[in-house]
């Protein structure tokens, strides 16, 4: 099994990366791996406190159970993945089943940045672009999808968003195999992803154990 982890800052671009590098394959084959999935449980808490939680900084990422899961299906074993409800900020009670397969996808800000994780990829690709783009692209996903109002989203860039990238997304791209720079048209840099899987989907060597 071959994992290619993708990282950058907050709507940097790498879902939409992800997205073109994905077109084309068998879903049996190819699959993602978000990293967005692996927030931790946090039902203990209120609501109200649950909006104050800081989602940028790596503690808030369950990585452990994320490491875990990915062993898991390099060893050829189903997994059952969290769904996480960014309306609620807090896990559902349902999971999603994934099965094991040729190419995995890890995407997520922080997959760079923590080392076990990290040391399971096979490649590692960092999608970056300037920060006013990712501040506009990151108010309209909020607003629009994640049901938030622009006080919110600015109070937390200012708060969150832009320290954390600072503090842990942006030395991650050191480990980077790849950076592509996500406010320019990269059909090569796709291309070139694209046929690294193919490559390994075609290898004899690469079963989903």
């Amino acid at each position: 099994m071959t994992i290619i982890g993708v990282a950058g800052g907050t709507a940097s671009g790498k879902t939409t990366f992800v997205t073109e590098v994905l077109k084309g394959f068998d879903p049996q084959n190819v699959g993602l791996i978000a990293q967005d999935a692996y927030y931790k449980d946090n039902s203990h808490l209120t609501f109200e406190q649950r909006c104050l939680l800081n989602y940028d900084h790596p503690q808030a990422i369950d990585f452990d159970l994320m490491v875990t899961q990915i062993k898991a299906l390099k060893q050829g074993q189903s997994i059952d993945q969290p769904v996480y409800d960014y309306k609620i900020h807090n896990r559902t009670s349902d999971n999603t089943r994934i099965a094991p397969k040729a190419v995995f996808i890890v995407e997520g800000i922080l997959v760079l940045h923590h080392k076990a994780l990290r040391d399971l990829m096979d490649i590692k690709i960092f999608v970056d672009a300037p920060g006013d783009q990712r501040l506009m692209r990151r108010m309209k996903r909020d607003m629009q999808e994640r049901g938030r109002d622009l006080t919110e989203v600015m109070e937390r860039y200012n708060d969150t968003l832009k320290p954390m990238h600072e503090a842990f997304i942006e030395p991650s791209k050191a480990h980077a195999d790849i950076v592509v720079l996500s406010h320019q048209k990269n059909p090569q840099a796709v291309a070139l992803v694209q046929t690294y899987i193919k490559a390994h989907i075609a290898s004899p060597n690469n079963s989903v154990l």
